[in-house]
């Protein structure tokens, strides 16, 4: 495309944004799957209205909100609930004593993807847009289909939630 003033074809747009699209998705949904169907009912929806998309702005930013939307009515669809798991799961020794096998930092990493999990997926997508995509709050917003102060607010219980399963005492008298 030469012209500047030319609006992406969809395919194109696709090729482009695809790949920034599905790992955004899987950051929102923790499964590889259900990332890969949350962007294909994304873009299956987006299809028949692009030039509509094209025509009120930044196409990415209403596909990221269609892939939230997409994950959230697939787990109401059938009822899907999300299930915490119990902090000790997090912080169990091995049964046989024995050092384990991954590195500490991965360890780590796990453990905050699975605190994460925990959190309601509004919460979960905002931290991700704006802690790992480093996007602004208005940005994020607009995405998420609210406002500047909701995703304040989104942002903020979700780290208090974070704060609270991090520092919570049985964790560390358990152990």
């Amino acid at each position: 495309m030469t012209d500047d003033d030319q609006p992406p074809e969809f395919d194109t747009w696709v090729r482009q944004r695809g790949a920034s699209l599905l790992r955004f998705a899987y950051l929102v949904t923790r499964d590889h799957s259900r990332a890969e169907e949350a962007v294909q009912d994304a873009l299956v929806a987006a299809y028949p209205r692009w030039s509509r998309i094209l025509q009120h702005g930044d196409p990415e930013a209403y596909v990221r909100r269609s892939i939230v939307n997409a994950d959230i009515s697939r787990w109401r669809r059938f009822f899907r609930r999300e299930t915490p798991i119990s902090d000790s799961t997090l912080f169990e020794a091995n049964p046989h004593g024995q050092a384990s096998d991954h590195a500490g930092d991965h360890a780590e990493q796990d453990a905050v993807w699975a605190l994460c999990a925990s959190l309601p997926t509004k919460q979960r997508a905002a931290v991700v847009l704006r802690y790992y995509e480093g996007l602004p709050d208005a940005d994020i917003a607009e995405i998420l289909g609210c406002t500047a102060g909701t995703v304040r607010s989104q942002i903020h219980r979700a780290l208090a939630s974070l704060r609270t399963a991090l520092n919570s005492p049985e964790e560390v008298s358990t152990r």
